[in-house]
């Protein structure tokens, strides 16, 4: 079965931290770039961070810069979303994406443009004391 499954979010305190994680099975990322993004209640989606297939260039919201890394190991088939210093606005369903042929700004900027090739379901991030 293809498909990309998201696992790591749960409740966190604010200046907490998180690791997601987006393995995918019955294809391989290699060729994918990759994005995370999330949406919260009432709010549109947005593209957190997205990495490109190629040479690793990445992309990352303003609203994220300096607090979340994006990683990929194509051995273990998986994307990672490294959230530190979290803040109670991080609070939303978190879903990663992939993408043949498509660079990590115009990945997370344009997805609503761009047909992605595969969604996950999502993983709830809750940052609250």
């Amino acid at each position: 079965q293809v498909q990309l499954v998201e696992s790591g979010g749960g409740l966190v305190q604010p200046g907490g931290s998180l690791r997601l994680s987006c393995t995918a099975s019955g294809f391989t990322l290699d060729y994918y770039s990759i994005g995370w993004f999330r949406q919260a209640p009432g709010k549109e989606r947005e593209g957190v961070s997205c990495i490109s297939s190629s040479d690793g260039s990445t992309y990352y919201a303003d609203s994220v810069k300096g607090r979340f890394t994006i990683s990929r190991d194509n051995a273990k088939n998986t994307v990672y979303l490294q959230m530190n210093s979290l803040k109670p606005e991080d609070t939303a369903v978190y879903y990663c994406a992939a993408i043949k042929g498509l660079g990590p700004q115009a990945m997370c900027v344009g997805s609503y443009y761009y047909g992605m090739d595969y969604w996950g379901k999502g993983t709830l991030v809750t940052v609250s004391s």
